[in-house]
């Protein structure tokens, strides 16, 4: 059976409320302003505004209570006269705080305003739309965070896209402002592999685990690769294991840490290219230094990487007194004759070997009986064999 229609309030309750809606308003705002410091520290505009929020909900209030009571349009009735700036001034919270107050102040003064023994009737119409308003409330914020969160999207991509291509101009300045990004200091890009399936989550988690450990994220997804550029970074391998769930199966590097976005090209072409040359280092950790892989960058033809390596390698072990340690290197690694085969080849005592093996170590930080450190070293001596690139050398 269909229920009973449900009872309205008479003409009499009717006429009562809408003469006091104006001064239902104007306590509505100063019980506002009594209760809430956060409403007094508000701009003037925005001020101006609430208030105008408030006497929209009691205007559209009392035509739905002089009506027939069917659901109200208040999204566009009440909060359709407030700009969308203003939930950026105005928390969910604060707003949700403001419709409590606004509904007390209506509920305390409609019972006297109802004709006798239509008090409990006019408090049920009171609670029945103050709920409507605070629904209504969560959607205007709700639909305000997505718009801004797609709009932070396409600034995020746009601004991961101008480091990658080392366009540090005004523009990419504002873009970052616009994010958060103005101050942002010690800065760590990480390179993953795109997971499968849908991305946006991907995001969105990736986002959270970098909040955890109190990190500013930018993320960019660039076809098999993921971008992560990373500030407030205080441990770039903690952020990279903080990521790692999140991302897919390979590489995941880890570029060096800048000093501000603006030098962070530097930080993701290592690591980029540190994506691409892992899968040379067969037992890679992972997470992994850009660093640590530079002689499988440089195999790729990455040349800051092969000048890093001449750097860090070459040069050390060439200015040891008489090029001891390099010569050294050289016939450890090119002979494969152990610490004796190489005290012959050099004809020093084995004991002297074993020093100077120690010495390259701390040298450089690169121990030879280590197979992949060796094998770091042995490349770094073939491209010192090799000399500098020409403009003619043909490159990959």
């Amino acid at each position: 059976m269909p229920s009973a229609p449900r009872p309205l309030p008479s003409a009499a309750t009717r006429t009562r409320v809408a003469r006091a809606a104006g001064d239902l308003g104007a306590a509505a705002v100063q019980q506002m302003e009594a209760d809430h410091q956060w409403y007094r520290s508000l701009s003037a505009e925005d001020r101006s505004w609430v208030g105008l929020v408030a006497q929209a909900g009691l205007s559209s209030f009392l035509e739905w209570f002089g009506g027939e009571q069917i659901r109200p349009a208040v999204t566009a009735d009440v909060f359709g006269t407030a700009p969308r700036e203003l939930t950026r001034s105005i928390s969910l919270a604060q707003t949700l705080d403001l419709i409590r107050t606004v509904i007390a102040v209506v509920e305390r003064e409609i019972a006297d305003l109802a004709a006798p023994g239509e008090e409990d009737l006019a408090r049920e119409a009171v609670l029945r739309y103050s709920r409507e308003v605070a629904f209504s409330a969560a959607e205007v914020y709700a639909q305000a965070a997505e718009a801004r969160g797609a709009w932070d999207a396409r600034l995020e991509s746009l601004v991961v896209d101008a480091v990658l291509r080392g366009e540090a101009d005004e523009s990419m300045q504002s873009r970052a402002a616009a994010l958060g990004w103005g101050a942002v200091t010690q800065v760590a890009v990480v390179v993953g592999s795109t997971p499968p399936g849908a991305t946006a989550p991907v995001l969105t988690d990736l986002h959270r685990a970098a909040r955890r450990i109190d990190v500013e994220l930018l993320v960019a997804i660039h076809g098999p690769r993921l971008i992560c550029i990373g500030g407030s970074v205080t441990d770039p391998i903690a952020l990279a294991k903080a990521l790692d769930p999140f991302l897919g199966d390979g590489p995941l590097v880890v570029g060096p840490t800048v000093p501000h976005l603006f030098a962070a090209g530097r930080s993701a072409r290592a690591a980029i290219s540190g994506h691409g040359a892992a899968p040379a280092w067969v037992g890679a950790p992972r997470p992994v230094h850009a660093d640590d892989l530079l002689a499988e960058r440089a195999l790729l033809g990455d040349l800051p990487a092969r000048g890093a390596l001449i750097a860090r390698i070459i040069r050390p072990l060439a200015q040891s007194p008489g090029g001891t340690l390099l010569d050294t290197a050289a016939a450890y690694l090119d002979g494969d004759l152990g610490v004796e085969g190489t005290a012959r080849a050099l004809i020093v005592h084995p004991n002297t070997v074993r020093y100077r093996l120690s010495s390259i170590a701390k040298a450089i930080g690169y121990d030879l009986t280590e197979a992949h450190d060796a094998q770091t070293v042995r490349i770094a001596l073939a491209f010192h064999r090799l000399g500098p690139v020409s403009r003619s050398t043909p490159r990959p």
